[in-house]
C-alpha cells in the first residue's frame, strides 16, 4: 500500500489538433444509478485486464487532529468482510496470477488489481464486497496502526530528504490540509482507533463517491453488466461527497526555511510556488506550466537551468515539476544542487538570474516546439500501458475533471504558444506565495562530488510504492 510523484514530422501533428472533446477509440463513459461513475479502456493485445477503483476522498478531507485516517483505513480495507477472511482478497488476487495494491493522496484513495482477464467477475465482486461490507475485528486496528506507525518511522523520520519535503509543505501551507503530511502526524496518528476508522469508512466509502476504471481485454457491455451485476446494488449514501476544505490565505511574502542534518552530504535548495491546478474546462494554463517546466529542466543539456546553472559549472543538477492533478491549487517546483566550491547563495543567485533572464526573453520558440513534440512523444508511449492509461482516467475524475478534460488534454498541450508560457512564467515566477527551503549538512561537513536525490515534492503514500511519492 503506498502513500504518495521524443519529430519534425510529429510537430505537424502538434499544428493542426483535432477538435476537443471527441472520445478516443477504444474508451467508453457510464455512470450507475447508486452514482458509480466507469470508465472503460479496450485494449485487446493481450488476456489482462486491470481494475481501479478510486474513491474522491484522500488525506486533505481528514478532520483536524485525525491525520494519517485516510491512509490508515487504506490499510484495514484488507482486513476483510463477512465472505473474505483478512488478506484473502490479495491471496485469491494472487492465487489466481494477479497482483493488487491500494495507494492513498491528498485527495483521493486508490485499489487496484492486474489479473486474467477472464477473473475480471473475481475482482470486481471482491471490491464491490468491501466497498459495502468491511469488518475491522478487535484483533486487528492496533497491530495495522502499528503496522502504518512503523512506515512513518522507515519512509519519513529515518529520511532527511522526506523530512525536510513534510516540513517545507507546513511552511507552504498555514491553513489548506496540504500543508498536513498524507501519513500523518506521528503523535495523532498514535491516537487513531478502530471507531475513527469505522467512521471514515462509512461516512466516505460508497459508489456515488467513486470512479471504476477498467482498462484491457474487455468491451464496453461486459463492463457495464458486470458493474450492475457487483456495483449495483451498493448503496449510494447522500453525504459521501467531498466537503469543503480551509482554503489558504493570500501569501504576501515570499518565505525560507532551513534544515540541517547530519546524514545529509551537500546541500539542496527546493522553490516551490503556489500555482494552479488542472480545473474542469480550464486546463490551459495548466498546460502552460506543465510545457514550462520541460523547458526550464526537461534536458540535461538543452534546458534552460541546465544550460545557465550546469553547464556552466555552477549546479551539479537542476530540475522543475509541476503536477497538476489537484483539488485545489498546487505548486510548482524547482531544486537544486550547487557544484562544489560554489556558495549556496552564489547559486541561488545564478538561479534568479537565469530565471528573470527567461521571465524577460520568454521561450525559444525552436525550443518550445521541440519541448511540445518530446512531450507528446512521451505521452504516446505512455499510452502503450493499459495501467498507466486508467491512471490518468482515475486520477483525473477522482480531482475533479471530467473524461473529455482528460481526452482533451494532450491537444491542450499541443495548443500552448510562447504567449502562454510568458502568461505562466509571470505567475510563478513574480509570485510571492513561494517557499525556497534549504536542506544542509553541517557547516563543518565534507562536501562530496556527487549529486545526491533530490526530495521529492509530496504526493500519495501506497503498499508498493507503485507511483512516487505514495505511502504504504
Amino acid at each position: 500500500m503506498t502513500i504518495l510523484t521524443r519529430l519534425a514530422p510529429v510537430a505537424l501533428l502538434l499544428a493542426a489538433s483535432p477538435a476537443l472533446a471527441e472520445m478516443p477509440k477504444g474508451i467508453s463513459h457510464f455512470t450507475l444509478e447508486n452514482g458509480l461513475e466507469a470508465v472503460v479502456i479496450e485494449d485487446h493485445r493481450a488476456p489482462v485486464v486491470v481494475q481501479m477503483l478510486w474513491y474522491r476522498i484522500g488525506s486533505a478531507d481528514e478532520q483536524p487532529g485525525k491525520s494519517g485516517i485516510a491512509h490508515y483505513l487504506e490499510h484495514l480495507m484488507f482486513k476483510g468482510t463477512d465472505k473474505l477472511g483478512p488478506g484473502e482478497l490479495s491471496k485469491t488476487v494472487t492465487a489466481n496470477g494477479g497482483r493488487d495494491n491500494a495507494f492513498t493522496s491528498y485527495d483521493f484513495t486508490t485499489y487496484f488489481q492486474r489479473i486474467a482477464s477472464d477473473r475480471l467477475p473475481l475482482i470486481m465482486e471482491m471490491e464491490a464486497d468491501r466497498m459495502a461490507n468491511l469488518k475491522i475485528g478487535e484483533d486487528d486496528w492496533q497491530a495495522e496502526r502499528q503496522v502504518v506507525l512503523e512506515e512513518r518511522s522507515q519512509r519519513t523520520d529515518s529520511d532527511p530528504g522526506a523530512q525536510f519535503s513534510e516540513e517545507r509543505s507546513a511552511v507552504q501551507f498555514y491553513n489548506h490540509p496540504y500543508g498536513r503530511p498524507v501519513i500523518g502526524w506521528r503523535q495523532e496518528m498514535e491516537g487513531l482507533t478502530r471507531e475513527d476508522a469505522i467512521a471514515w469508512y462509512d461516512a466516505h466509502y460508497a459508489p456515488n463517491a467513486a470512479v471504476l476504471v477498467i482498462a484491457g481485454d474487455v468491451t464496453p457491455d461486459q463492463v457495464r453488466e458486470l458493474a450492475e451485476e457487483y456495483y449495483g446494488p451498493v448503496p449510494p449514501k447522500p453525504d459521501a461527497t467531498r466537503k469543503p476544505r480551509p482554503q489558504e490565505p493570500i501569501q504576501r511574502s515570499p518565505r525560507r526555511m532551513e534544515r540541517v542534518d547530519a546524514r545529509v552530504a551537500q546541500p539542496v535548495m527546493i522553490r516551490t510556488v503556489i500555482a494552479p491546478e488542472r480545473n474542469r474546462g480550464e486546463q490551459q494554463t495548466a498546460a502552460a506550466l506543465t510545457v514550462m517546466a520541460d523547458l526550464l529542466a526537461g534536458s540535461a543539456q538543452t534546458s534552460v537551468l541546465a544550460r545557465d546553472l550546469v553547464l556552466t559549472g555552477k549546479a551539479l543538477y537542476v530540475n522543475a515539476s509541476y503536477d497538476g492533478f489537484s483539488v485545489d491549487p498546487t505548486t510548482f517546483g524547482i531544486s537544486m544542487v550547487p557544484a562544489p566550491g560554489v556558495s549556496n547563495a552564489e547559486a541561488e543567485a545564478a538561479l534568479d538570474a537565469a530565471l528573470a533572464k527567461f521571465l524577460s526573453d520568454g521561450p525559444d520558440p525552436a525550443q518550445l516546439e521541440r519541448v511540445k513534440t518530446r512531450i507528446r512523444a512521451a505521452r504516446i508511449y505512455a499510452q502503450d500501458s493499459a495501467h498507466g492509461r486508467a491512471y490518468d482516467y482515475g486520477q483525473g475524475l477522482a480531482t475533479g475533471l471530467t473524461v473529455e478534460d482528460v481526452n482533451d488534454w494532450p491537444d491542450i498541450l499541443a495548443a500552448v504558444t510562447p504567449e502562454d508560457i510568458r502568461a505562466a512564467a509571470k505567475l510563478v515566477l513574480e509570485s510571492k506565495g513561494s517557499v525556497t527551503g534549504w536542506l544542509l549538512p553541517p557547516p563543518d561537513a565534507q562536501v562530496e562530488a556527487g549529486a545526491q536525490p533530490v526530495p521529492a515534492a509530496p504526493q500519495p503514500v501506497s503498499a508498493d510504492a507503485a507511483n512516487p511519492g505514495e505511502a504504504e
